[in-house]
């Protein structure tokens, strides 16, 4: 299958440079999160992918081949970067038609990507009547249109009912499975955390991260342990000779930091001390995020006074 390859890649809008000297590859069989704050270059690198820009300097190609140069290029890679570009006089169906017959794409496939995205009821409809919600669907059916081999998908939740997020979180993972390459761009890190694999993550225009989701988080998140007791005192002071700092909540649980689960269940049993609960807190890719993020953010508001 085919791979997303981008090689040193900038691009400069005048005296700003959007993208940065970027290199890294969305590879297939796996959903690939795009991340950074506004302003990190996500939406630039994906339209440069797509050829709907012109780099400044590097390659962003598909299996090693420009954008430009594919014939038929929706039954190579459907893509969604913008949910209010179809015509809003025009029928869900009919949007989709104009897009199948300019790439010799049967009909009968336009009737089923209508029903794999819940449209086939409105599809007699115009675009202009439909939500944000529809919107998003209908561009991901345009996307899914031609069943190419890559998808980049740009905020594809956005609007979308908690049903929808649902269906959008299992049509990705669906897709990997069936060995596409799939790049989707998001600012939801909950959302992310559960349909990505491996995470690229930018920062005004530069590469910070391409590794998996779990060694993104492992690496930047340390380990605790959540655990509730009836004998705090001796909890603590057992933790406490083992050189463990304890931090205690409202509701009676206590924190173990840089912890493990193992280690403090074998710690409590050998002093007798009786255990409530015991968990691992882990770690979110939000909190990974941030930690990474923080001086890369270009828009952050500012801290509000008590």
């Amino acid at each position: 299958m085919t791979s997303i390859e981008v090689q040193n890649l900038t691009k400069e809008f005048g005296t700003r440079r959007a993208v940065d000297d970027l290199t890294f590859t969305v590879r297939p069989g796996r959903v690939t999160g795009f991340l950074g704050p506004n302003g990190a270059g996500k939406s630039t690198t994906m339209r440069l992918v797509l050829g709907l820009d012109r780099p400044t300097s590097g390659t962003a190609t598909l299996g090693g081949r420009a954008y430009a140069t594919l014939g038929e290029p929706l039954r190579q890679v459907g893509a969604l970067l913008d949910a209010q570009a179809a015509h809003g006089s025009r029928t869900g169906r009919n949007h989709l038609r104009t897009l199948a017959v300019s790439n010799r794409i049967p009909d009968r496939r336009v009737d089923e990507v209508l029903e794999e995205t819940g449209l086939a009821s409105v599809a007699g409809r115009r675009v202009k009547t439909y939500s944000l919600g529809m919107r998003q669907r209908l561009g991901i059916a345009a996307a899914l249109l031609g069943d190419p081999g890559v998808v980049m998908l740009d905020e594809p939740s956005n609007g979308l009912d908690p049903e929808g997020i649902i269906w959008i979180r299992e049509l990705l993972r669906r897709l990997a499975a069936e060995g596409r390459t799939v790049l989707v761009s998001s600012h939801l890190m909950s959302e992310t955390a559960s349909f990505a694999d491996h995470l690229v993550v930018l920062g005004k225009g530069r590469l910070l991260a391409d590794t998996p989701m779990r060694e993104f988080i492992h690496a930047r998140v340390q380990p605790a342990v959540r655990i509730r007791t009836t004998d705090p005192t001796g909890l603590k002071a057992t933790l406490a000779r083992h050189g463990h700092d304890v931090a205690e909540h409202v509701d009676g649980h206590w924190t173990v930091h840089h912890a493990r689960v193992d280690e403090i269940g074998r710690i409590a049993s050998a002093a007798g001390v009786p255990i409530l609960e015991l968990a691992a807190e882990e770690g979110t890719l939000e909190q990974a995020y941030l930690d990474l993020t923080a001086t890369e953010t270009e828009f952050t508001a500012q801290p509000q006074e008590a």
